[in-house]
């Protein structure tokens, strides 16, 4: 079957090479004035020509013609027969003068179409000879004549009659413009054959050889206003490589020539009788000088040692890529000048882009000035993203307008999808055999929080509020009222009139008590009398006066002075002014006095509420509204319930595997200015099932920045960190710095702070007992007691003081894009690229300019790094 295809094939081009008919001209080029030469027009095709009409014209002569020649080949191929007719007419032509000129159409008719040859333009020189080519053709002209007869003269063979020429294009040039160079052998001989031809060797010159023949066809061409046969040995293209006066050696050839011996004779017929001999005849081309000048200085750093004149382009072999897929950045450089020599461009790949060897292919054309060179740089993406090639400068001399010129593409954006690693839904991590044979098959985050998760507003710590220093105000004065009132219990009991003054009433009512009993035995002196002691027992305790100085009118005005009601003070004193009628008055009865009894106990207690009322000012609310400053400023109850429905939608969301929608249910109740640990850890938790693990470590940094104790979150961190990219090993902290953080971040900064509060109130207890112990083991006691919890105090309050500074400081961030670059100063163009880093990693914020952030790994390195490539924790 394959050869029946190929076959058919042979036969379809040889019908349609015979189907195809043109009149095509044979003659010479260049001819001299005084030369004959033919003229012939060749028409070939399956059809017989007809109607066959030329006209030589006026610059040319008509010595013979037309004579019509007609030949008819017949091919028969698997059966099918083609034919194909040709038919020539041939002229003898003479020119009329020197010049060059044009050969006029020729028409004919083939099937009834005309056809036509194409015009050709033939040189006519005043003088010279056109020669044998080396086949042994016999001259039909003067000078050719006259060249035999120097050969059959001297048997030797002139210098003008066959000549080696190295001709170049150009000799002042630049290093590395282009020359070419021409080598030919002009003769009017008859040459038969070469031998040790030796070629220059272009020192300081870069050659390459375009054209090296292996038949050597003569052609006519005049040469210094004579004809001769010459062909095309050698062509180069040289690139001169080094500056100054650069010499090019000659070319040399042996040519074995037949020369015509004369046998000597006189007579007409000698010269049927002559030799021919072959004689050996070296030609050497003359050397070359080429004036080679240095490239202007200030070349700039895109120079790729070009010189002519270029274009440049640059494309990705694949529309799109995946992680771990070989691709290729295709650049090529096109135009005319040493396009051999270009060097490859520099090509400035995204970091984390691994490049492997440039390959350079090139396609010059067969003149070996123009073409284009292509360079494939193979790369390799490592992390998924959008990248941007930047753009590929490319710098050259221009010979025409003498200065250096840059090229440069556009950048090339590349958007990298992520490959088959492993996706958003868990961090595998291979486990063998554990001990009681159970085995890891692979780790994954903790489950979200689902409880309440403690919203707070944003950036508010109990710490430095102003419920914290209320509290401790009130502490403090706490304290100092017991102190006070300690003292004052202690100044009370050695205050003899004092106690007798808060007894007065007691005492009284005791002495009451006794009158009672006597009225209960209807003993009416008796009763009277002891009515009358306590009345003025009461009176002299409480009013500390002695009772001998005690009278009707004194003890109305000191009650009076005591701020007590006129009416309890009438009463007081008729109860008195009855007391002492009843001493020398007759039995007034069981009823009266019982009605004494009673309103001296009324009177007595009376008078002492009174007193108190009245010696006691009012005081203000010392505890109002405490437990309200504690209080944040809530949302209001319908506030709260919004909140408490996003929280859980965005829980159900998860759950379902809604990854998306969690996401947004939580950064709504963020964007409110609601925040708590818990919040950010399901952030964070969403994120990483939705794919995005740079935005889940983030989301678990700010959780563990505002609750370092959050044991989720930690976990999860500590997860995700294990599969980023980036290994950084962090500058050993100091021992004891790192023993404190590590008992720091056991509670969060409120945790701290209610400890603090806790500790502060021991601290003024125990500072009480020592300030007010009666024995030393208690004042001793107290004191080292209170240091203790005093120094506990202190570390509470700077672990809660420590973890809000913490909070505060803008001062870390995450890498959030797959892979970037650090410079090392705040600019792409004028800066270096020091290290690259991968999304995940975390690093901490120096400085700012701009839009470039000076950043500092935890080894110790620093660098610059867009704004735009991170976020701020």
């Amino acid at each position: 079957m394959k050869r029946l295809f190929v076959t058919v094939l042979l036969a379809m081009y040889a019908v349609m090479a015979f189907a195809q008919t043109s009149i095509k001209v044979q003659t010479h080029n260049v001819v001299a004035a005084d030369e004959q030469f033919n003229v012939t027009f060749i028409i070939e095709g399956e059809a017989k020509s007809s109607d066959f009409s030329w006209e030589p014209g006026d610059d040319f002569q008509l010595l013979w013609g037309p004579q019509q020649g007609r030949s008819t080949s017949v091919q028969m191929i698997n059966g099918k027969t083609t034919k194909s007719v040709q038919t020539t007419y041939s002229y003898v032509l003479r020119p009329v003068k020197a010049g060059k000129f044009t050969i006029a159409r020729a028409s004919a008719k083939v099937k009834g179409q005309d056809i036509y040859s194409e015009p050709v333009t033939i040189e006519v020189v005043a003088a010279g000879a056109s020669s044998g080519s080396s086949r042994g053709q016999q001259s039909s002209s003067q000078g050719s004549s006259q060249t035999q007869q120097r050969q059959s003269q001297a048997g030797v063979v002139q210098d003008d009659d066959i000549f080696l020429t190295l001709t170049l294009n150009r000799t002042n040039v630049v290093v590395g413009e282009p020359v070419t160079a021409t080598i030919k052998l002009y003769q009017r001989v008859n040459v038969a054959g070469f031998e040790s031809a030796s070629f220059p060797t272009f020192n300081g010159f870069w050659s390459q050889e375009l054209e090296a023949p292996t038949n050597i066809e003569f052609t006519r061409e005049t040469y210094d206003g004579q004809i001769y046969n010459s062909a095309l040995l050698r062509k180069f293209i040289l690139i001169p490589q080094q500056q100054g006066a650069v010499k090019i050696d000659p070319a040399e050839l042996v040519c074995l020539v037949n020369v015509r011996v004369s046998s000597g004779g006189t007579s007409i017929f000698d010269g049927f009788f002559d030799d021919y001999r072959t004689v050996r005849k070296k030609v050497a081309s003359k050397p070359v000088t080429v004036n080679v000048s240095p490239l202007p200085a200030g070349a700039p750093a895109s120079f790729g040692g070009g010189v002519g004149e270029f274009t440049i382009s640059a494309k990705v072999s694949k529309d799109s890529l995946k992680t771990h897929e070989a691709a290729s950045l295709v650049v090529t450089v096109s135009g005319k000048g040493n396009v051999s020599l270009l060097e490859a461009p520099k090509v400035s790949f995204p970091p984390d882009m691994e490049v492997y060897d440039t390959k350079v292919s090139d396609k010059i054309d067969r003149g070996g000035l123009s073409g284009s060179k292509v360079y494939e740089y193979p790369f390799i993406p490592r992390s998924y993203g959008d990248f941007v090639i930047e753009p590929v400068k490319y710098s050259y001399y221009d010979v025409s307008k003498k200065k250096y010129v840059t090229l440069e593409t556009p950048a090339i954006p590349v958007s990298v999808a992520r490959g088959n690693e492993t996706d958003g839904g868990g961090v595998v991590v291979s486990g063998g055999s554990l001990p009681k044979d159970v085995r890891t098959l692979g780790s994954d985050i903790r489950f979200i929080n689902v409880k309440n998760p403690g919203l707070a507003s944003k950036g508010r710590f109990f710490v430095g509020s102003l419920a914290f220093w209320l509290i401790i105000a009130l502490l403090v004065a706490a304290a100092a009222v017991c102190w006070a009132a300690l003292r004052g219990l202690a100044a009370r009991r050695a205050d003899v009139v004092g106690t007798k003054n808060r007894k007065a009433t007691k005492m009284a009512l005791k002495r009451l008590q006794l009158a009672n009993t006597f009225l209960k035995q209807n003993l009416y002196t008796a009763f009277y009398e002891e009515l009358h002691k306590a009345l003025l027992g009461f009176i002299s305790d409480k009013l500390n006066m002695p009772v001998s100085e005690l009278s009707r009118d004194r003890i109305a005005e000191a009650l009076k002075d005591g701020k007590v009601d006129e009416h309890y003070v009438d009463t007081f004193i008729g109860i008195l002014d009855a007391c002492e009628f009843a001493r020398y008055a007759p039995d007034a009865g069981h009823e009266a006095m019982e009605a004494h009894y009673k309103s001296a106990v009324d009177v007595i207690s009376s008078i002492d509420s009174n007193m108190k009322a009245k010696k006691n000012a009012p005081k203000g609310a010392v505890m109002a509204v405490v437990m309200l400053m504690m209080l944040p400023f809530a949302a209001s109850a319908q506030e709260k319930d919004y909140v408490d429905s996003l929280w859980n939608a965005a829980n159900e969301a998860y759950v379902e595997g809604r990854w998306n929608d969690a996401v947004s249910g939580y950064e709504m109740i963020s964007s409110m200015g609601l925040e708590s640990a818990s919040l950010y850890c399901n952030t964070g938790d969403a994120w990483f099932k939705d794919g995005n693990v740079p935005k889940a470590i983030l989301y678990y940094e700010r959780a563990l920045k505002l609750d370092p104790s959050y044991s989720d979150a930690r976990y999860n961190l500590e997860l995700l960190n294990s599969g980023i990219q980036d290994r950084i090993d962090p500058v050993p902290e100091f021992v004891l710095k790192a023993w404190a953080r590590d008992i720091c971040y056991i509670m969060d900064s409120d945790a701290w702070a209610v400890c603090f509060m806790v500790l502060l109130a021991l601290t003024l207890a125990m500072a009480l007992l020592f300030i007010l112990a009666p024995t030393a083991g208690g004042r001793r006691a107290g004191f080292f007691t209170g240091i203790v919890l005093l120094l506990l105090a202190a570390f509470s309050l700077s672990f809660s003081i420590w973890q809000k500074k913490d909070y505060m400081n803008a001062d870390s961030a995450i890498v959030m894009r797959p892979v970037t670059s650090v410079k090392s100063s705040p600019s792409s163009e004028a800066s270096k690229d020091l290290f690259i880093l991968h999304e995940g990693t975390k690093v901490t914020i120096i400085d700012s300019v701009g839009s470039w952030n000076n950043i500092e790994l935890a080894d110790g390195r620093q660098g610059w790094i867009p704004s735009g490539d991170i976020e701020i924790i």
